[in-house]
């Protein structure tokens, strides 16, 4: 079995700033940022599809750059899942999907981020409804933010139009140690992975970043471990599988997608920092503060 097929690792957005000197070269053109991640990672999720649906010449670029078998995971946009609240959707998601067209087999994934206001009183018809209306052609992915939704009849729901429940790790950081033992329904022939960490730290009281996304800082050894378990298991009897892996789960999104790889046997490997050597992070694992 050719794991690196069916498994896919690779960091939410290329974009980071924080990122020159320790992946990047420091004065590497924004443009020429994804052709150089590409190198180093086979995948990664769009996160800026979820604040608009890109430019057809912008999607022709990121497939003209990257290799034949790289992986996106692209966010369905705000407007659809915090706006609409997936109601009548159906026009704007169209778009959104002939928008993605020229990635073609390159679009593993579109991934559906619903907001912790999302909840089966007030929204699971139009859950239902909005699931019933996928093209089949397409795979999806539905990220619960409430508990409220982990509920036997919308597991059947996810399984029965074969989109998959994502499987997310909020670990907190006072539970850094600890694997994620949390069990998700499992609804489709792909799974998709999501490493994001304790979401309450990720920003400061006025919504601003409060530490440089640089270096390991919080190691989660025992989190990887499970999951590298957890997705040996699955790559036998699934497809495909994405794992996207979020800067603030350990400090540093490649180095995370490193770590995981080589528990997965995986080959990965990074860039040399040019700007400052990678420190090891301080041992109360204790956050770097800007």
């Amino acid at each position: 079995m050719d794991t690196s097929a069916i498994i896919k690792i690779g960091t939410c957005a290329w974009t980071y700033d924080d990122w020159r000197g320790v992946f990047y070269p420091e004065h590497l053109p924004a443009a020429d940022k994804l052709a150089f991640y590409a190198q180093h990672l086979p995948a990664v999720e769009v996160d800026s599809t979820f604040y608009h649906a890109p430019k057809q010449s912008v999607v022709e670029h990121w497939a003209a750059v990257t290799p034949d078998d790289f992986a996106f995971a692209c966010k369905l946009p705000q407007a659809i899942t915090h706006e609409l609240r997936l109601r009548d959707a159906v026009k704007p998601l169209r778009d959104f999907l002939e928008a993605l067209a020229p990635l073609g087999e390159k679009r593993w994934c579109v991934v559906v981020q619903l907001p912790p206001s999302f909840r089966p009183r007030r929204d699971e018809t139009a859950l239902r409804d909005f699931v019933r209306q996928l093209p089949a052609t397409v795979r999806f992915a539905i990220e619960f933010r409430h508990t409220e939704w982990h509920l036997p009849r919308i597991a059947h729901l996810l399984q029965e139009h074969r989109v998959a429940w994502v499987w997310n790790d909020l670990t907190s950081l006072e539970h850094q140690k600890e694997g994620a033992f949390e069990f998700l329904p499992d609804t489709a022939d792909f799974l998709y992975v999501r490493l994001m960490g304790d979401l309450r730290k990720k920003h400061g009281a006025d919504g601003t970043q409060t530490h440089r996304y640089t270096r390991l800082q919080w190691p989660r050894d025992p989190g990887l471990e499970s999951w590298s378990v957890r997705l040996r298991q699955a790559a036998e009897d699934h497809a495909r599988i994405f794992v996207a892996v979020s800067n603030h789960f350990e400090g540093y999104g490649p180095k995370t997608a490193q770590r995981l790889a080589e528990r997965l046997g995986l080959a990965l490997k990074l860039p040399e920092p040019t700007a400052q050597e990678e420190k090891l992070p301080a041992a109360d694992g204790q956050l770097e503060l800007l």
